[in-house]
């Protein structure tokens, strides 16, 4: 009955975001920020800690100031996404612009597959609605299963109606099994702390030791698959821009490691660069060496 009423809100709530032009949406931003930070505390001690250590150099009026503006984008693109459920082509294309596209139609010309190594960063769920729209890929993201499946199913079905293909973290390897008929253009977050501990590749992040997922770097090896970045800048408020980014990657001479070391180099280059858009929330640094 929870789960159901759980829903019952969500579409709700989406229904009447997609009547709300852009300027209210960011109304009832500010107001979920205030509520968020100042009443909430939503995870404040998890985002300073994220900060202070990733930034010793910073003083504690800098790292304040990254914290505010981290939680008001992260209020901005949770109505954002919201409001994404029901956008139109016409204005996501206008809010989310995709350059370099012809890195990936080369490949594609070729005949070849591509991973994409995305990142909490920026307005990941924008790029998720409009990257195949724009590349001649297939384009497949690859999704954490709810536990409210009735959420699952409705924002499976958003999230897919440009074109994309969404398939559950589970099913990774039934997309390498077989040689598809298209190429394809596999997108994965690789900035999430890994469960299994024991084949995660440890890399220096943010001046933190940093335990990483290996399944990017395995599937790249053993597919024989190019590796692009997805770089996504915010211009302003609401407006996007995601780069195409080849990581050059020569699989028959690189050294074990290479692969997530020159991801993490790009991401955090992006996040020195602005680090309010990366997602400070989530407990990177759960894991020591």
């Amino acid at each position: 009955m929870l789960e159901f009423g759980e829903y019952i809100a969500f579409r709700f709530l989406v229904a009447i975001l997609r009547f709300c032009p852009f300027r209210i949406v960011y109304l009832m931003s500010d107001f979920a920020f205030f509520i968020m930070y100042y009443v909430a505390k939503y995870r404040r001690e998890v985002v300073y800690n994220n900060l202070r250590k990733s930034f010793p150099e910073k003083t504690e009026s800098e790292i304040k100031k990254i914290e505010k503006k981290f939680y008001r984008h992260l209020c901005d693109i949770t109505f954002e996404s919201i409001k994404g459920m029901t956008i139109s082509k016409s204005c996501l294309e206008k809010r989310f612009k995709i350059e370099n596209i012809e890195i990936p139609n080369s490949y594609f010309n070729n005949g070849q597959s591509v991973i994409c190594l995305a990142s909490h960063y920026g307005n990941w769920e924008y790029g998720i609605l409009a990257t195949n729209m724009a590349i001649m890929h297939q384009a497949i993201s690859l999704y954490l299963p709810l536990t409210n499946k009735r959420n699952e199913k409705y924002g499976l079905k958003c999230r897919s109606r440009f074109g994309m293909k969404m398939i559950a973290v589970q099913e990774t390897k039934s997309i390498f099994e077989n040689k598809p008929e298209i190429p394809v253009a596999v997108i994965m977050a690789a900035d999430q702390s890994p469960s299994n501990l024991e084949r995660a590749i440890w890399v220096k992040f943010l001046n933190q030791d940093t335990a990483c997922l290996h399944g990017p770097e395995a599937y790249a090896k053993k597919i024989g698959l190019p590796v692009l970045y997805l770089k996504i800048s915010k211009i302003k408020r609401g407006y996007y821009i995601m780069k195409f980014e080849d990581l050059k990657i020569q699989l028959d001479t690189i050294a074990p490691g290479e692969i997530t070391e020159k991801y993490f180099y790009n991401l955090e280059r992006d996040i020195i660069e602005a680090p309010e858009y990366w997602l400070w929330s989530h407990r990177r640094w759960k894991h020591s060496k």
